[in-house]
Protein backbone atom coordinates (compact mmCIF):
# COMPACT_ATOMS: atom_id res chain seq x y z
CA UNK A 1 0.00 0.00 0.00
CA UNK A 2 2.89 2.34 0.86
CA UNK A 3 4.50 1.66 -2.52
CA UNK A 4 1.20 2.35 -4.27
CA UNK A 5 0.86 5.70 -2.49
CA UNK A 6 4.41 6.66 -3.39
CA UNK A 7 3.83 5.78 -7.05
CA UNK A 8 0.61 7.77 -7.08
CA UNK A 9 2.39 10.79 -5.57
CA UNK A 10 5.18 10.55 -8.16
CA UNK A 11 2.64 10.34 -10.98
CA UNK A 12 0.74 13.36 -9.66
CA UNK A 13 4.00 15.36 -9.45
CA UNK A 14 4.87 14.43 -13.03
CA UNK A 15 1.45 15.49 -14.28
CA UNK A 16 1.72 18.80 -12.48
CA UNK A 17 4.96 19.59 -14.32
CA UNK A 18 3.80 18.88 -17.85
CA UNK A 19 4.35 21.71 -20.36
CA UNK A 20 0.63 22.40 -20.55
CA UNK A 21 0.35 22.80 -16.80
CA UNK A 22 3.41 25.03 -16.46
CA UNK A 23 2.11 27.20 -19.30
CA UNK A 24 -0.93 28.11 -17.21
CA UNK A 25 1.15 30.43 -15.02
CA UNK A 26 3.21 31.90 -17.88
CA UNK A 27 4.90 34.33 -17.65
CA UNK A 28 6.40 34.64 -14.18
CA UNK A 29 9.45 36.70 -15.17
CA UNK A 30 10.56 39.14 -17.93
CA UNK A 31 10.54 37.89 -21.53
CA UNK A 32 13.61 38.45 -23.69
CA UNK A 33 12.86 39.59 -27.24
CA UNK A 34 15.93 39.22 -29.45
CA UNK A 35 15.71 41.75 -32.29
CA UNK A 36 17.55 40.68 -35.44
CA UNK A 37 18.93 44.17 -36.13
CA UNK A 38 20.67 47.06 -34.47
CA UNK A 39 18.97 49.84 -32.56
CA UNK A 40 17.22 52.52 -34.57
CA UNK A 41 16.17 50.47 -37.61
CA UNK A 42 12.72 49.47 -38.79
CA UNK A 43 12.74 46.15 -36.95
CA UNK A 44 13.83 47.85 -33.72
CA UNK A 45 11.01 50.36 -34.16
CA UNK A 46 8.46 47.53 -34.38
CA UNK A 47 9.91 45.87 -31.27
CA UNK A 48 9.75 49.06 -29.20
CA UNK A 49 6.29 49.96 -30.47
CA UNK A 50 4.60 46.60 -29.97
CA UNK A 51 6.76 45.09 -27.19
CA UNK A 52 5.63 47.34 -24.31
CA UNK A 53 1.97 46.76 -25.17
CA UNK A 54 2.45 42.98 -25.10
CA UNK A 55 4.42 43.23 -21.86
CA UNK A 56 1.70 45.30 -20.24
CA UNK A 57 -0.90 42.69 -21.12
CA UNK A 58 1.32 39.82 -19.96
CA UNK A 59 2.15 41.57 -16.71
CA UNK A 60 5.89 41.26 -17.37
CA UNK A 61 8.56 43.37 -19.02
CA UNK A 62 9.55 42.63 -22.62
CA UNK A 63 13.32 43.12 -22.67
CA UNK A 64 14.55 44.11 -26.15
CA UNK A 65 17.92 42.59 -26.97
CA UNK A 66 19.36 43.98 -30.23
CA UNK A 67 21.65 41.51 -32.00
CA UNK A 68 22.75 42.96 -35.33
CA UNK A 69 24.77 41.18 -38.01
CA UNK A 70 24.44 38.84 -40.98
CA UNK A 71 20.90 40.04 -41.81
CA UNK A 72 19.66 38.64 -38.51
CA UNK A 73 21.44 35.29 -38.69
CA UNK A 74 23.40 35.94 -35.49
CA UNK A 75 20.17 36.64 -33.63
CA UNK A 76 18.46 33.57 -35.11
CA UNK A 77 21.27 31.26 -34.01
CA UNK A 78 21.08 32.68 -30.50
CA UNK A 79 17.31 32.15 -30.36
CA UNK A 80 17.58 28.64 -31.81
CA UNK A 81 19.88 27.62 -28.94
CA UNK A 82 17.73 29.15 -26.18
CA UNK A 83 15.58 27.15 -23.79
CA UNK A 84 12.10 26.46 -25.26
CA UNK A 85 10.25 27.91 -22.28
CA UNK A 86 8.67 31.04 -23.74
CA UNK A 87 11.14 33.40 -22.11
CA UNK A 88 13.26 33.89 -25.23
CA UNK A 89 11.68 35.03 -28.50
CA UNK A 90 13.05 36.51 -31.71
CA UNK A 91 11.64 39.31 -33.85
CA UNK A 92 12.89 38.95 -37.40
CA UNK A 93 12.17 40.35 -40.85
CA UNK A 94 11.93 39.06 -44.41
CA UNK A 95 15.65 39.78 -44.75
CA UNK A 96 16.49 36.76 -42.61
CA UNK A 97 14.61 34.39 -44.93
CA UNK A 98 16.52 35.86 -47.89
CA UNK A 99 19.81 35.46 -46.04
CA UNK A 100 19.05 31.82 -45.30
CA UNK A 101 18.18 31.16 -48.94
CA UNK A 102 21.56 32.50 -50.08
CA UNK A 103 23.90 31.47 -47.25
CA UNK A 104 24.75 28.39 -45.22
CA UNK A 105 23.70 28.89 -41.59
CA UNK A 106 24.43 27.03 -38.36
CA UNK A 107 20.73 26.76 -37.63
CA UNK A 108 17.67 25.72 -39.60
CA UNK A 109 14.90 28.31 -39.57
CA UNK A 110 12.22 25.64 -39.99
CA UNK A 111 13.72 22.92 -37.78
CA UNK A 112 15.07 24.97 -34.87
CA UNK A 113 12.44 27.68 -34.49
CA UNK A 114 8.65 27.69 -34.34
CA UNK A 115 6.37 30.38 -35.75
CA UNK A 116 4.34 32.46 -33.30
CA UNK A 117 2.85 35.27 -35.41
CA UNK A 118 3.59 37.68 -38.22
CA UNK A 119 3.43 41.08 -36.55
CA UNK A 120 3.35 43.51 -39.46
CA UNK A 121 4.10 44.01 -43.14
CA UNK A 122 4.78 46.88 -45.50
CA UNK A 123 5.10 46.63 -49.29
CA UNK A 124 8.05 47.57 -51.40
CA UNK A 125 7.61 50.54 -53.73
CA UNK A 126 9.26 51.28 -57.07
CA UNK A 127 10.62 54.82 -57.15
CA UNK A 128 12.65 56.84 -59.62
CA UNK A 129 14.54 60.09 -59.39
CA UNK A 130 12.28 63.03 -60.28
CA UNK A 131 14.63 64.01 -63.10
CA UNK A 132 14.00 60.78 -64.96
CA UNK A 133 11.44 61.34 -67.76
CA UNK A 134 9.14 58.45 -66.80
CA UNK A 135 5.83 58.40 -64.92
CA UNK A 136 4.81 54.77 -65.12
CA UNK A 137 6.30 51.28 -65.01
CA UNK A 138 5.60 50.92 -68.73
CA UNK A 139 7.53 54.11 -69.47
CA UNK A 140 10.39 53.00 -67.22
CA UNK A 141 10.69 49.68 -69.06
CA UNK A 142 10.65 51.44 -72.43
CA UNK A 143 13.29 53.92 -71.24
CA UNK A 144 15.51 51.10 -69.92
CA UNK A 145 15.26 49.14 -73.17
CA UNK A 146 16.16 52.23 -75.19
CA UNK A 147 19.18 52.91 -72.92
CA UNK A 148 20.60 49.49 -71.94
CA UNK A 149 22.65 49.42 -68.70
CA UNK A 150 22.31 53.17 -68.18
CA UNK A 151 19.91 52.84 -65.27
CA UNK A 152 21.41 52.05 -61.88
CA UNK A 153 19.60 51.17 -58.69
CA UNK A 154 20.29 51.12 -54.99
CA UNK A 155 20.11 48.09 -52.74
CA UNK A 156 20.82 47.58 -49.07
CA UNK A 157 23.70 45.22 -49.87
CA UNK A 158 24.61 42.27 -52.04
CA UNK A 159 22.08 39.41 -51.79
CA UNK A 160 19.78 41.61 -49.68
CA UNK A 161 16.00 41.66 -50.06
CA UNK A 162 16.23 44.90 -52.07
CA UNK A 163 18.86 43.35 -54.35
CA UNK A 164 16.80 40.22 -55.02
CA UNK A 165 13.58 42.20 -55.43
CA UNK A 166 15.10 44.46 -58.10
CA UNK A 167 16.76 41.59 -59.92
CA UNK A 168 13.40 39.81 -59.98
CA UNK A 169 11.91 42.95 -61.55
CA UNK A 170 14.78 43.12 -64.06
CA UNK A 171 14.30 39.52 -65.21
CA UNK A 172 10.50 39.79 -65.29
CA UNK A 173 10.64 42.85 -67.56
CA UNK A 174 13.68 41.94 -69.68
CA UNK A 175 15.62 45.12 -68.96
CA UNK A 176 19.25 45.75 -68.00
CA UNK A 177 20.15 47.51 -64.76
CA UNK A 178 23.34 48.31 -62.86
CA UNK A 179 23.38 47.27 -59.19
CA UNK A 180 24.89 49.70 -56.65
CA UNK A 181 24.95 48.13 -53.17
CA UNK A 182 24.90 50.30 -50.03
CA UNK A 183 25.10 49.58 -46.31
CA UNK A 184 21.46 50.36 -45.71
CA UNK A 185 18.81 52.76 -46.95
CA UNK A 186 20.28 55.66 -45.00
CA UNK A 187 23.52 55.41 -46.93
CA UNK A 188 21.73 55.22 -50.28
CA UNK A 189 19.25 58.06 -49.80
CA UNK A 190 21.61 60.99 -50.52
CA UNK A 191 22.53 59.49 -53.90
CA UNK A 192 18.90 58.65 -54.62
CA UNK A 193 17.81 62.22 -53.92
CA UNK A 194 20.70 63.80 -55.82
CA UNK A 195 20.00 61.80 -58.96
CA UNK A 196 23.16 59.69 -58.95
CA UNK A 197 20.84 56.71 -58.62
CA UNK A 198 17.97 56.50 -61.08
CA UNK A 199 15.67 53.99 -59.40
CA UNK A 200 15.07 51.81 -56.38
CA UNK A 201 12.80 49.12 -54.98
CA UNK A 202 12.73 49.57 -51.23
CA UNK A 203 10.20 49.33 -48.40
CA UNK A 204 7.56 52.02 -48.47
CA UNK A 205 8.32 52.84 -44.82
CA UNK A 206 11.90 53.80 -45.68
CA UNK A 207 11.14 56.18 -48.56
CA UNK A 208 7.55 57.36 -48.24
CA UNK A 209 8.40 60.68 -46.58
CA UNK A 210 10.48 61.54 -49.66
CA UNK A 211 7.67 60.44 -51.98
CA UNK A 212 5.24 62.65 -50.07
CA UNK A 213 7.66 65.57 -50.34
CA UNK A 214 8.04 64.88 -54.10
CA UNK A 215 11.77 64.30 -53.79
CA UNK A 216 11.23 60.82 -55.25
CA UNK A 217 8.59 59.71 -57.75
CA UNK A 218 6.69 56.50 -56.98
CA UNK A 219 5.57 54.43 -59.96
CA UNK A 220 3.98 51.34 -58.38
CA UNK A 221 3.53 49.47 -55.12
CA UNK A 222 4.63 45.84 -54.81
CA UNK A 223 1.60 44.60 -52.87
CA UNK A 224 -1.25 42.29 -53.78
CA UNK A 225 -3.72 45.17 -53.51
CA UNK A 226 -3.41 48.94 -53.56
CA UNK A 227 -2.01 50.49 -50.42
CA UNK A 228 -4.16 52.63 -48.14
CA UNK A 229 -1.30 55.09 -47.75
CA UNK A 230 -1.18 55.75 -51.52
CA UNK A 231 -4.32 54.37 -53.22
CA UNK A 232 -3.49 56.25 -56.43
CA UNK A 233 -0.46 54.03 -57.00
CA UNK A 234 -1.08 50.91 -59.12
CA UNK A 235 0.25 47.60 -57.91
CA UNK A 236 3.16 46.10 -59.81
CA UNK A 237 0.76 43.43 -61.03
CA UNK A 238 -1.62 46.09 -62.38
CA UNK A 239 1.39 47.78 -63.99
CA UNK A 240 2.18 44.67 -66.00
CA UNK A 241 4.53 42.58 -63.81
CA UNK A 242 2.60 39.33 -63.12
CA UNK A 243 2.84 37.84 -59.64
CA UNK A 244 5.20 40.53 -58.38
CA UNK A 245 4.60 40.97 -54.64
CA UNK A 246 7.40 41.99 -52.27
CA UNK A 247 6.89 42.99 -48.64
CA UNK A 248 9.18 43.78 -45.76
CA UNK A 249 7.45 41.90 -42.98
CA UNK A 250 8.24 41.34 -39.31
CA UNK A 251 7.38 38.31 -37.19
CA UNK A 252 7.97 36.55 -33.89
CA UNK A 253 9.38 33.04 -33.52
CA UNK A 254 10.26 30.94 -30.49
CA UNK A 255 12.74 28.10 -29.99
CA UNK A 256 11.46 24.77 -31.28
CA UNK A 257 9.80 22.84 -28.47
CA UNK A 258 8.16 25.85 -26.81
CA UNK A 259 4.83 24.57 -25.40
CA UNK A 260 1.96 25.14 -27.79
CA UNK A 261 -0.11 26.74 -25.01
CA UNK A 262 2.55 29.44 -24.61
CA UNK A 263 2.83 29.93 -28.37
CA UNK A 264 -0.94 30.42 -28.61
CA UNK A 265 -0.92 32.76 -25.63
CA UNK A 266 1.77 34.92 -27.24
CA UNK A 267 -0.08 34.89 -30.55
CA UNK A 268 -3.24 36.24 -28.90
CA UNK A 269 -1.27 39.03 -27.23
CA UNK A 270 0.37 40.02 -30.53
CA UNK A 271 -3.04 40.18 -32.21
CA UNK A 272 -4.36 42.42 -29.43
CA UNK A 273 -1.30 44.67 -29.64
CA UNK A 274 -1.34 45.27 -33.41
CA UNK A 275 -5.09 45.91 -33.32
CA UNK A 276 -4.73 48.55 -30.62
CA UNK A 277 -5.81 51.87 -32.20
CA UNK A 278 -2.65 53.77 -31.22
CA UNK A 279 -0.33 51.10 -32.58
CA UNK A 280 -2.39 50.54 -35.74
CA UNK A 281 -2.42 54.26 -36.53
CA UNK A 282 1.31 54.61 -35.92
CA UNK A 283 2.07 51.70 -38.23
CA UNK A 284 -0.23 53.15 -40.91
CA UNK A 285 1.78 56.39 -41.00
CA UNK A 286 4.64 54.46 -42.61
CA UNK A 287 2.45 52.35 -44.86
CA UNK A 288 2.80 49.34 -42.57
CA UNK A 289 -0.11 47.12 -41.54
CA UNK A 290 -0.53 45.06 -38.39
CA UNK A 291 -1.04 41.38 -39.23
CA UNK A 292 -1.30 39.10 -36.18
CA UNK A 293 -1.46 35.85 -38.16
CA UNK A 294 -1.85 32.49 -36.44
CA UNK A 295 1.21 30.28 -35.84
CA UNK A 296 0.09 27.98 -38.67
CA UNK A 297 -0.48 30.89 -41.05
CA UNK A 298 2.89 32.43 -40.24
CA UNK A 299 4.64 29.08 -40.71
CA UNK A 300 3.04 28.78 -44.15
CA UNK A 301 4.10 32.35 -44.96
CA UNK A 302 7.71 31.58 -44.01
CA UNK A 303 7.71 28.54 -46.27
CA UNK A 304 6.19 30.49 -49.17
CA UNK A 305 8.76 33.30 -48.77
CA UNK A 306 11.62 30.81 -48.74
CA UNK A 307 10.33 29.16 -51.90
CA UNK A 308 9.89 32.52 -53.67
CA UNK A 309 13.39 33.79 -52.93
CA UNK A 310 15.04 30.45 -53.62
CA UNK A 311 13.44 30.55 -57.07
CA UNK A 312 14.64 34.14 -57.64
CA UNK A 313 18.15 33.17 -56.57
CA UNK A 314 18.18 30.31 -59.08
CA UNK A 315 16.96 32.62 -61.86
CA UNK A 316 19.37 35.45 -61.11
CA UNK A 317 22.42 33.48 -60.03
CA UNK A 318 22.94 35.82 -57.06
CA UNK A 319 25.44 34.47 -54.55
CA UNK A 320 26.77 35.71 -51.24
CA UNK A 321 30.17 37.41 -51.40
Amino acid sequence: MLKSRLLAAMLLTTLCWTPGASAQNYPTKPVRLIVASGAGGGLDFIARLVGPRIGESLGQTIVVDNRAGASGSIAAELAARAAPDGYTLILLSASLVVYGAVNQTRYDLFRDLTAVSQVSAGPYVLTVNTGLPVRSVKELIAYAKASPSKLNYASTGNASLAHLATEWFRIATGIELVHIPYKGVGAALPDMLSGQLQMSLLSVASVFSHIRAERLRALAIASARRARIAPELPTMIEAGVPGYVVTQWHGVLAPRGTPSAIVEHLHREIVAAVRHPEIASRLALDGTEGIGSSPREFAAHLKSEHETWTKVIRQTGIRAR
